[in-house]
């Protein structure tokens, strides 16, 4: 079960066959209401059939520059919970969401020389953020954390000076109200916050890669021939993006009925598929996803159609 700060409209649920069981995973978006999802956790931690919970639309921590950061308000938020585990995504964001870059390259074909990347927050999704960095581009690879997530019009292109902002500023930004810093209830329908400086980073970017609401946050009408890497798409999400230019969209998680789940739905299904009473082992959410042959989703829009490999 997964209990989401983010909009209603993107509920969904399925049952899918995972490592030799019948798992039914739903999830439920509160619109922002934070005492609504507290209910509903509590709702959760006492029903004998939810095996275990994601919580959606915000972090309970993140791990970035060898760190742990603890979101205060998160945190809080999740103590009701006492016998059920609760996971919000953040095992899949490393390994997982990593090893996407390795995919492109190698199943996609896709050619990572000389590419300008827009990583709209780093410190959120590190993981895929260092892969970037390290796919030896030749081009240039800019991190948002800053304009994104606190609107401070700065973009950062070194790897030590991220990894010192991360180290000086989280444990200050873990304390502040979350909604500060993600916009958990909007949606595409949200009308994006658009400048000429913000244009501009995404006319410079060939591949743009970060959380969904973030990658909408400050998008033009048109990028043409751009690639988006991101996360939790409904098919009106690939539809927008394609109709404004998105020549190749890679969601790191996979495709259940038709949709993806955010990455805290994934964990979640994976928890209770092994019987854990706790998070699993960094690197076991990627074995356990390629021992089902579950791959990122991929959607071309020349194509117009979802490749499955």
């Amino acid at each position: 079960m997964s209990v989401s700060l983010g909009s209603s409209s993107r509920d969904h649920e399925v049952v899918v066959d995972i490592l030799g069981q019948q798992i039914r995973a739903r999830r439920v978006g509160t619109n922002g209401d934070r005492a609504l999802l507290r209910e509903k956790l509590i709702e959760c931690d006492n029903n004998p059939d939810v095996a275990a919970i994601g919580i959606g639309g915000c972090d309970i921590f993140l791990n970035a520059a060898d760190r742990r950061f603890y979101f205060r308000e998160i945190k809080d938020l999740v103590s009701c919970v006492q016998k059920t585990p609760v996971v919000d995504g953040s095992g899949l964001k490393g390994a997982v969401e990593g090893d996407t870059v390795r995919f492109m390259r190698d199943e996609l074909g896709i050619n990572f020389q000389g590419k300008n990347i827009l990583v709209t927050s780093a410190i959120d999704r590190w993981g895929i953020a260092m892969a970037c960095a390290d796919a030896d581009t030749q081009g240039v690879v800019g991190y948002g954390d800053l304009i994104y997530a606190l609107g401070i019009p700065v973009i950062v292109h070194s790897r030590k000076v991220l990894t010192r902002l991360a180290r000086m500023m989280m444990p200050i930004v873990a304390q502040l109200p979350f909604s500060w810093i993600y916009p958990s209830e909007s949606d595409a329908s949200t009308e994006p916050k658009r400048s000429a400086k913000t244009d501009k980073l995404y006319y410079d970017a060939d591949i743009i890669v970060g959380d969904y609401k973030y990658v909408i946050q400050f998008m033009p009408d048109d990028l043409a021939g751009t690639i988006v890497i991101t996360n939790t798409t409904t098919p009106d999400d690939i539809d927008f993006l394609h109709k404004r230019g998105v020549e190749l969209v890679v969601t790191t998680t996979p495709r259940l009925e038709g949709r993806s789940f955010g990455t805290n739905v994934i964990e979640a299904l994976l928890v209770a598929a092994k019987g854990s009473q706790g998070p699993l082992a960094p690197g076991e959410y990627l074995t356990c996803l390629k021992q089902e042959g579950f791959t990122p989703s991929v959607h071309y829009a020349s194509k117009n159609e979802e490749i499955k490999r």
